[in-house]
C-alpha cells in the first residue's frame, strides 16, 4: 500500500466516522475507497466492517449523555441485535452476495421513507403511547434483530435503518434515539470484529489505516448530532439515507 493510498483511507475513515455518528452510511465512503485502491470486493466488505467498528464505540462516548435512563432498554435489546448481527455474518460468509445486494437498496430506501413519514405511519400503526407494552416490545425486538442482521451482512446505512425502526416504536427524542442507535451499532461492530477477524479475508493494512480515523470522526460526529434540532437531524438522516439507497440500487443494477 502506497502512502497516497493510506492517506486516502485515513480521510475516508474520518469522514465515515462523522457520517455514521450523525446519520449512518459512512461505509459508503470507506467501502468504495477500499475498492478504488485495489482491494477485492469480499475482502473490502469484511475489512470495512472491522474498520468502522471502533468509530461506533467513540460515537457512544460522544452521545453518552443521551443514553441516561435507557439502561433497562439497552439490556433488553442488546442480545437481540447481537443475535441478528451474528446471523448476518454467517449469511455473508456462506451465501451468494448477489441476491442480498439487490434487496439492500430497498431496505435503505424503505428506512429513509419510514423516517420521513414517521408521523403518518404512527397514525396507522399507533403512537408508542397508544400501543400495548407487549406489542411495542415485540415490534422493537423484531426491528432491532432485522437491523442487526443487515448490519452483520452489509454495514452501509445501518444507522438509517436503526433510527427509522427505533423512532417508529419508541416515544423518545431524536437525540436519544440517535444515541441508542450508536450503541446498538457498536454491538453490531463488536460482533463483526469477532467473527470476521477469525473467519474473514481481512486486509489488515487497510483496517490499520481506517479504524483510528473512524474513532476520531465518530466522536466528533456524535457531538455535532447532539447540537442539531430533531427536525434538522431527521432531515439529514432522511436525505443521506435516500442518497445511499439510490447509490446502492444503481450499483446493484448497473455495476453488479
Amino acid at each position: 500500500m502506497s502512502l497516497t493510498e493510506a492517506a486516502l483511507l485515513v480521510l475516508a475513515g474520518l469522514a465515515a466516522g462523522i457520517v455514521n455518528a450523525i446519520a449512518g452510511g459512512g461505509s459508503l465512503i470507506t467501502f468504495p475507497t477500499m475498492l478504488a485502491i485495489g482491494i477485492p470486493p469480499v475482502s473490502a466488505n469484511v475489512s470495512n466492517a472491522l474498520s468502522v467498528a471502533p468509530g461506533y464505540a467513540s460515537s457512544v462516548v460522544g452521545s453518552r449523555a443521551d443514553l441516561r435512563g435507557q439502561r433497562g432498554r439497552i439490556l433488553r435489546v442488546a442480545p437481540t441485535v447481537l443475535a441478528g448481527a451474528a446471523c448476518g455474518c454467517v449469511l455473508l460468509l456462506n451465501t451468494p452476495h448477489r441476491v442480498f445486494d439487490v434487496v439492500v437498496p430497498f431496505l435503505v430506501l424503505g428506512a429513509a421513507l419510514t423516517l420521513a413519514f414517521q408521523a403518518r405511519l404512527r397514525g396507522l400503526v399507533g403512537h408508542p403511547r397508544e400501543v400495548s407494552p407487549r406489542r411495542a416490545a415485540v415490534t422493537l425486538h423484531v426491528a432491532v434483530f432485522l437491523c442487526g442482521l443487515y448490519g452483520g451482512y452489509f454495514n452501509a446505512a445501518l444507522g438509517v435503518l436503526l433510527v427509522a425502526g427505533l423512532a417508529l416504536v419508541l416515544d423518545e427524542t431524536m437525540a436519544r434515539v440517535s444515541a441508542l442507535k450508536n450503541l446498538l451499532s457498536a454491538v453490531v461492530g463488536l460482533v463483526t470484529v469477532l467473527v470476521y477477524s477469525v473467519f474473514g479475508p481481512v486486509d489488515w493494512a487497510a483496517v490499520a489505516a481506517v479504524a483510528p480515523a473512524t474513532v476520531v470522526g465518530g466522536y466528533l460526529g456524535a457531538r455535532v448530532a447532539r447540537k442539531l434540532s430533531a427536525t434538522v437531524l431527521r432531515a439529514v438522516i432522511v436525505t443521506f439515507g435516500s442518497t445511499v439507497g439510490v447509490y446502492l440500487l444503481f450499483r446493484a443494477v448497473f455495476l453488479g
